[in-house]
């Protein structure tokens, strides 16, 4: 080997070790959508120093709570790219229709099913991972949030009758799962961005909110919260998740610590989501709402009806066959 291959091989390798280790010594962000001090943040924060310890400060992340990044449509993007390491959040349909399926509503009744649905290894929870590697997306974990619900600054109409006109104009998320739940119930869908949300409900353009949980309208929406009904909606889960280049990039054994931390990140949630779910509907009622329930024939009646009249549109939306696919591997 001539001496000037010689010193240019020494070079390359020594950038190449500068490339590998510059990837483990960089200070991750971490992006999630709800204030400092909430549930996922404090659960992110511990994510960030049980990473830091577990690999021996090779991985440093840092949380950057309240979209400070950007809404979560555009982060799931960034994070595609590589602009944004790591997210914590709902999964964008703008970015691919099909993760319309994943909120497909009443499409798990209880804790229990949603467990054995949406944790590791379960069909559903796969097709969830393939939809993200086809962004360049690593999921990391499942973080579950709650059973969705519907907040009125108006007193309720017929809440449990699916069948009747309420008059009621409800705030939806820009997604046709949340339209066509709020049309088909008797309620006036409303698409709305969730920034003008707040104010929407505030000034009367809209009457309420549909396409979140206690968790969320306490949250963000306790002022004009008059009435919560806890109508099981949808069953909301936000993905862990991370550039799959950068995940690639790590070493055997950094990745097996990550996929530890991560995984341990998920059960520790999966642990406390239902009396975290609880818990901040007793907040919603502290704060001056009332709660609303419905009877299990109620909530019975209404799913009967969203399972004929709106899955085979949103079915439609996504892909029939690959939708009917994925709803057939549903685990009861």
């Amino acid at each position: 080997m001539n001496k000037k291959f010689k010193c240019s091989l020494v070079v390359l390798i020594g950038c190449l070790a500068l490339l590998t280790s510059s990837v483990h010594a960089r200070t991750w962000k971490i992006s999630h959508v709800r204030p400092q001090g909430t549930a996922i943040d404090n659960d992110l924060r511990w994510f960030t120093g049980a990473i830091k310890e577990k690999t021996g400060k090779k991985i440093r992340t840092k949380v950057y709570p309240a979209s400070a990044l950007g809404d979560y449509t555009v982060v799931q993007e960034r994070v595609s790219l590589g602009a944004v390491a790591m997210a914590c959040q709902p999964p964008s349909s703008a970015a691919d229709k099909r993760f319309q399926l994943p909120y497909f509503p009443y499409m798990v009744k209880d804790w229990d099913q949603a467990k054995k649905n949406y944790s590791t290894g379960a069909p559903l929870r796969n097709t969830v991972a393939e939809l993200y590697a086809e962004q360049g997306i690593q999921l990391l974990a499942a973080w579950p949030v709650y059973f969705g619900g519907i907040s009125l600054n108006t007193e309720p109409v017929s809440q449990g009758d699916p069948d009747a006109a309420k008059g009621i104009k409800l705030r939806v998320p820009p997604m046709k799962t949340f339209q066509l739940l709020a049309d088909t119930t008797g309620y006036l869908g409303t698409p709305i961005p969730f920034s003008d949300a707040f104010t929407a409900v505030q000034t009367g353009v809209v009457d309420g909110v549909i396409g979140s949980g206690a968790e969320g309208y306490y949250s963000s929406f306790r002022d004009v919260t008059k009435f919560y009904i806890p109508a099981n909606t949808h069953f909301e889960v936000w993905y862990f998740i991370m550039n799959k280049e950068m995940y690639d990039e790590l070493s055997p054994g950094l990745k097996e610590k990550l996929n530890q931390v991560a995984a341990e990140f998920e059960q520790r949630r999966w642990d406390s989501a239902e009396a975290d779910q609880k818990a901040n509907e007793q907040r919603l009622a502290d704060f001056g709402a009332k709660i609303v329930a419905l009877s299990d024939d109620e909530i019975s009646a209404i799913s009967k009806k969203i399972q004929t009249k709106v899955w085979p549109v949103v079915l439609k939306d996504v892909g029939k066959e690959w939708g009917q696919k994925v709803l057939d591997a549903i685990i009861e």
